[in-house]
């Protein structure tokens, strides 16, 4: 989980929980994909988040078609691969615009 910085401003909270959300569904996916397949419950204990955020996360990526739930559990895509690339360029190009910002607050 990313760590909290307590700042009160609601532009910042609303970033934290978006950054929160993101690290939340990498970490579903990465337990996924190296235990799969794999329940909710077993999900939950291994990731340290409650049952209901883990049910969020697994319908989200479900629905960017890189898991798929089995009769066993969930189950990574053949999409994975190719998200996991995409995201790593999009973070990147995020790291970009974080630092961008941070410099027009200069």
């Amino acid at each position: 989980m990313v760590e909290k910085i307590k700042s009160g401003n609601h532009i910042t909270n609303v970033a934290e929980k978006e950054v929160d959300l993101l690290s939340r569904h990498i970490d579903v996916l990465k337990t996924v994909k190296e235990h799969g397949p794999i329940g909710i419950i077993r999900l939950s204990q291994i990731t340290g988040q409650p049952q209901h955020m883990i049910r969020y996360s697994l319908r989200t990526l479900e629905k960017g078609g890189i898991i798929k739930p089995s009769s066993q559990g969930a189950v990574i895509t053949d999409n994975v691969h190719e998200t996991l690339g995409t995201l790593e360029s999009t973070l990147d190009e995020i790291i970009t615009t974080m630092d961008e910002l941070k410099k027009k607050l200069k």
